[in-house]
């Protein structure tokens, strides 16, 4: 229950771990995962008499702000986690590498290869 936080997870679960961090559905149980800590600290404010709309007012934004920082930081966090378990932190992006290929096979069979002076624009990161 602690790995869901942080802890982490003996060198036998390595494989377990990369599916979870890499795998289907990695970005849905993030989200998931970092929805419940920002819920139970606002819970309590529910108990405070007041309407329902200074409910809303008093929680829903900051809840929204939470899950928009964890949807932010997902990579970031993943990343770390595979760090953390001795895995390669570039796994992230495998499914994006896969994506991508793919994208290229189509364009070379429908278009042809890139000409050689076109080498130049084939990285669009800005990094």
């Amino acid at each position: 229950m602690t790995y869901i936080y942080g802890r982490r997870l003996p060198d036998s679960m390595a494989d377990w771990v990369r599916q979870d961090l890499t795998g289907k559905g990695a970005i849905r149980r993030h989200m998931l995962r970092m929805s419940i800590p920002p819920a139970l600290v606002l819970a309590p404010l529910w108990l405070l008499p007041a309407s329902l709309y200074v409910h809303i007012e008093m929680t829903v934004p900051i809840y929204v702000w939470a899950l928009l920082m964890a949807l932010a930081l997902n990579k970031p966090w993943r990343r770390h986690r595979l760090g953390q378990h001795g895995l390669d932190i570039n796994l992230v992006d495998t499914r994006k590498s896969k994506r991508a290929l793919q994208m290229q096979q189509n364009y070379v069979e429908k278009y042809g290869p890139r000409p050689e002076e076109a080498r130049w624009q084939s990285n669009s990161s800005p990094f």
